[in-house]
């Protein structure tokens, strides 16, 4: 009895887990999601910057590109064209390597761009591919955050250095060069100097593995300053496999050093170059040794050489002529004369990375620069870019209400754009408009006026564009008599209000509001920042080098949002951790940061969202990476900021960027993280990654077009990212997962009748983002997924009649199917050629259907409604004239193919019983409905009564208009011609005494 008792408890048991983990899966990620899907629209015309260029070593048509944020590409059509292979990862990529003893199976990648700007990402590790790229496992490096270079020895596949740049914010012990002998399943640390100086370049004797050089960079970067160099840069070699190691300074600048880079020649490795960040200005430059090392010589110092050493210090040698040396820069330099004399590479997107050469043709060359990949076919002289990158780096998005809606933006060191959501052929490079110069940031359309504000870096310009009347004016806000000097961030904040549409905002220290588009301000706040005078010296910025870019300003505002109840809330967060809010307007406000649970002071406002719902509602995400604080934050207010909440979970990884609140469910939020998006459905309680076709990339901003439910992406390495009708999501609860079936609600399909020329020409090799879908679209929620019995879908009208039957989604989670509101195709009479107004389907009428689900012995309902488009002109009299006008003849093409169907069989008869006048009459009479004879092509015979119907009736099906009185008049032609046919067939059926041996199907089963 007791083991009978035991075994019932542990059934009970395990049932109990099952029913447990199922209830929490039912929360998790792509079962969730299911068919909800992620579409990319670009842009790829202005492309991304590219940290790192690698070669296949065999192979001169394949080449890899790392990218700044938007993963690893592959072309393998030299550079023609790139897939994406790294998606479900981190998007920032440091450096690629490929094993050169087996360069098709095993790739390296090392996350964590090196070109160490403000707005950089971090990486998450090193990663490993045993098959060419189609999978990938993290072998290390988790809390590297930066990894700048990876080398294989090429004797030894088990064999791997990496250098370490490490974290770019903050102390780290995960620094240096590091060594595996068992290909990369373990890792010993063979240089260190300390947690503030990491390796910033390696490089490998290309015919002695042993000999090993290493570049040791001192760095600190803040919110507010940079610091290049110091004691302890440092250019070291090792001969003995990085055993030990020593600095080769003969030659060097006395003093501290900055950034050093390294590159061995390698038709001829004693020849080494070195471009050197010294304290002296003069001392700054390239540095060539001819020795190995032993002994260096300063041979330029040009501003191309010397600028920007954080951000250019790549040095590239013709693997086949020592003397042409390639260096990265603001414009790219090339010397042929061993680094004596450069001049600038062809034209091209300025700020060069990365530049590699074709292994077997010097004179191909590929240079990776802010804008993306560019390939010249003449050693540099002329560049071309590669056009199918999609690799946009967008700080902020907004939309507008146009149909099809846009998308505006702003871009790292590419301006500002705007462009469709959607374009006939697919939205392609010359879809999108420029809208701004520089460094993009935010883009806003005024609500009532076809206006668009855009700005550049630091609120330098602030455009206000009339795009109709093609007039551009400046509108920042300027300095005013008893104020001090005014502060912007790199990134300023820009609002406009929905109360009044001509009101806006910037942001600097203060709030500065305009209630005539920006042509007069006031300052309606006092100093919202903490105004710390030791984050306010940008002019000292930059360590050995120079860089006061604005791009360090701070005790800055850097989110505005004016609440959408109520005119007079506006919240205000600053990049040193403020949180204000003011309820009359800007008369008095409330510093809420002090009431924040458990975020760290001065932490970064990122962004602040105002509810919809409720007046006391916000939401506020804190980015805390600038001070090595990698956690996510986000927090939820309900009275005003007096009080805080939490709303991050351990589900959540990654700083974060923004949040977006929906606009009819307040439990459901969407969250940007620099790995990605991560959706609530419950508040908060619960969040799920998204990753339906969405790479694991920085998402810096979120919108939602109300008219369209689709969540909108400004992705900062993949350009504009859109999740197609979210409002499935705005219903999934508890109940919902319980049922085996929900059906999600719907709004009316309008029927698609627009038409145009969109041609795609020039765009073979561009990138094209797709187009949302235009059929009516089926949604609906399995509890679990469908495996065992049939299951079916169908279309039907009132009456029950089946108009379509469409193939069931089956998987646990949301599943859409698509249907195109079309009936089948008529049923065509054979011929020699095809007839291709014959593949026409006719449109479904407008109004109620039912769609039918039918799951082993249930069945479940749900209506679906066809509208017409609003925008038409044509009356209802006149469509139901058209449907009936299009059926007529769709009854008509089918009646014909039946026709030569009965024809064929009793011709085919007639020659087995040689009845030759039959056979006769009949080919005649065939010869006259449908061609006999020639091709599709080139053999084209004279159109006969197939073609001429069907031809006809494809241009009645397809039209958006009633058909002509000219197509009414061919119409009867044609029937005058199909009523002489059949009476003609019909005499010589009478003469066929055999018709009872044919075994024909009926018109209904041969139409099946």
């Amino acid at each position: 009895m007791k083991k009978q008792l035991l075994l019932i408890a542990l059934v009970l048991f395990t049932f109990q887990m099952e029913v447990s983990a199922q209830q929490k899966n039912n929360f998790k990620g792509k079962q969730l999601f299911g068919d909800l899907s992620a579409r990319h629209i670009g842009p790829a015309l202005m492309s991304g910057r590219i940290n790192d260029l690698e070669n296949h070593p065999t192979n001169n048509r394949i080449i890899y590109a790392g990218t700044a944020g938007g993963g690893v590409w592959k072309s393998n059509d030299g550079g023609v064209t790139f897939n994406s292979i790294f998606d479900d990862y981190c998007q920032s990529i440091g450096a690629v390597e490929v094993d050169p003893n087996n360069p098709d199976n095993v790739i390296y990648v090392g996350t964590g761009e090196t070109w160490t700007r403000n707005s950089i990402s971090v990486g998450d590790g090193m990663y490993k591919s045993i098959d060419g790229g189609s999978s990938w496992n993290r072998i290390g490096f988790e809390k590297s955050e930066h990894i700048a270079n990876i080398i294989v020895n090429p004797k030894n596949s088990k064999e791997i250095y990496v250098g370490v740049l490490g974290a770019l914010w903050g102390d780290s012990e995960e620094r240096g060069v590091y060594k595996s002998v068992d290909a990369g399943a373990t890792w010993n640390k063979i240089l260190y100097t300390n947690q503030k100086t990491g390796c910033a370049d390696l490089t490998m004797d290309p015919n002695n593995p042993n000999i090993l050089y290493a570049s040791m960079w001192e760095f600190r970067r803040t919110g507010w300053s940079f610091e290049s160099g110091g004691e302890n840069s440092a250019l070291y070699k090792s001969v003995d496999g990085g055993a030990t190691w020593n600095k080769i300074h003969n030659g060097f600048p006395k003093g501290k050093l900055g950034r050093l880079a390294i590159a061995v020649a390698p038709s001829n490795s004693n020849i080494l170059y070195t471009v050197i960040e010294a304290e002296k200005n003069e001392r700054k430059g390239l540095y060539r040794s001819d020795d190995a090392g032993k002994n260096w010589k300063q041979l330029n110092n040009d501003f191309g050489i010397t600028v920007r050493p954080f951000y250019f210090s790549r040095i590239v040698v013709d693997p086949k002529n020592p003397d042409v040396v390639v260096k990265g820069g603001l414009t790219g330099s090339i010397s042929r004369d061993g680094g004596k004399t450069f001049k600038n590479l062809g034209n091209m997107h300025s700020d060069i990375h990365d530049i590699t050469f074709d292994i077997n043709d010097s004179d191909r060359m590929y240079a990776g620069t802010d804008g993306g990949v560019y390939r010249s076919l003449n050693g540099g002289t002329t560049m071309e870019i590669v056009e199918n990158l999609p690799l946009s780096q967008f700080y902020h998005i907004s939309v507008d209400d146009a149909e099809p809606y846009n998308v505006y933006g702003g871009l790292q060191d590419n301006g500002s754009w705007y462009g469709p959501s959607s374009s006939p052929g697919g939205i392609e490079a010359r879809d999108w408009n420029s809208i701004g110069a520089g460094d993009g940031f935010r883009v806003l359309k005024h609500p009532t006026k076809n206006i668009i504000y855009s700005e550049m870096q630091g609120a330098e310009n602030v455009w206000r564009y009339d795009v109709d009347a093609k007039r551009v004016k400046t509108i920042q806000p300027l300095p005013q008599k008893g104020f001090p000097k005014l502060r912007f961030n790199w990134n300023a904040p820009m609002a406009i209000s929905i109360h009044q549409p001509d009101r806006f905002y910037m942001g600097s220290q203060f709030l500065h509001k305009s209630e005539d588009m920006g042509d007069t301000w006031q300052i309606i706040s006092p100093d919202l920042t903490t105004n710390d005078p030791l984050k306010q010296d940008q002019s000292s910025s930059g360590g050995l080098s120079m860089d006061n870019s604005g791009a360090e300003n701070h005790t800055t505002i850097f989110t505005i949002a004016e609440s959408t109840l109520d005119q007079n809330i506006i919240w205000v967060g600053t990049d040193d951790g403020n949180v204000q809010v003011t309820q009359d307007g800007g008369k008095t406000w409330v510093n809420t940061s002090v009431n924040i649970p458990d975020l760290p002071k001065n932490t970064w406002t990122y962004h602040i969202e105002a509810s919809v719902f409720n007046k006391g509602t916000a939401y506020a995400v804190f980015d805390g990476h600038t001070m090595n604080d990698m956690k996510p934050y986000a927090y939820k207010t309900t009275d005003f900021g007096k009080t805080w909440k939490s709303i991050i979970t351990d589900d959540v990884v990654g700083f974060v960027r923004n949040i977006q609140e929906d606009y009819v469910n307040p439990d459901l939020l969407f969250l940007g993280t620099e790995f990605g998006l991560y959706i609530t459905m419950d508040g908060g309680k619960n969040w799920n990654k998204f990753m339906n076709n969405m790479p694991s990339v920085a998402v810096h901003f979120i919108d939602l077009q109300k008219k369209t439910n689709d969540l909108v992406m400004g992705t900062h390495g993949r350009g504009i990212i859109i999740i197609d009708d979210i409002s499935p999501l705005r219903e999934i609860n508890k109940e919902v997962l319980k049922k085996k079936v929900h059906f999600f609600k719907t709004k009316p399909t309008v029927i698609f009748e627009e038409g145009s020329f969109s041609g795609g020409f020039g765009a073979e090799t561009q990138f094209v983002g797709a187009n949302p879908s235009r059929a009516a679209q089926i949604k609906y929620h399995l509890s679990k997924r469908h495996t065992f019995g049939k299951m079916t879908l169908e279309i039907q009208d009132e009456n029950g009649k089946t108009i379509s039957k469409l193939g069931p989604g089956k998987s646990k989670g949301i599943n859409i199917v698509n249907w195109n509101y079309r009936l089948k195709n008529p049923k065509v009479a054979k011929g020699k050629t095809f007839s291709f107004g014959g593949f026409t389907s006719p449109l479904a009428e407008a109004g109620a259907y039912n769609v039918v689900l039918k799951k082993g012995k249930d069945t479940y309902t749900q209506k679906i409604k066809l509208i017409y488009d609003p925008k038409s002109k044509l009356t209802k009299e006149n469509r139901v004239f058209k449907h009936k006008t299009t059926m007529k003849m769709y009854n008509m093409i089918e009646e014909l193919a039946y026709m030569v169907y009965e024809l064929d069989a009793v011709l085919q008869k007639s020659k087995e019983f040689k009845k030759r006048k039959i056979i006769e009459k009949l080919t005649k009479l065939k010869k006259t409905l449908v061609i006999t004879t020639g091709d599709n092509y080139v053999g084209s015979a004279e159109p006969q009564l197939r073609e001429k119907m069907t031809d006809l009736y494809s241009k009645i099906a397809t039209s958006y208009d009633k058909p002509s009185s000219s197509e009414l008049e061919s119409l009867s032609i044609i029937n005058e011609r199909f009523t002489q046919a059949k009476k003609d067939y019909a005499k010589i059926k009478k003469k066929v005494r055999f018709l009872d041996e044919l075994k024909l199907k009926t018109f209904e089963e041969f139409k099946k």
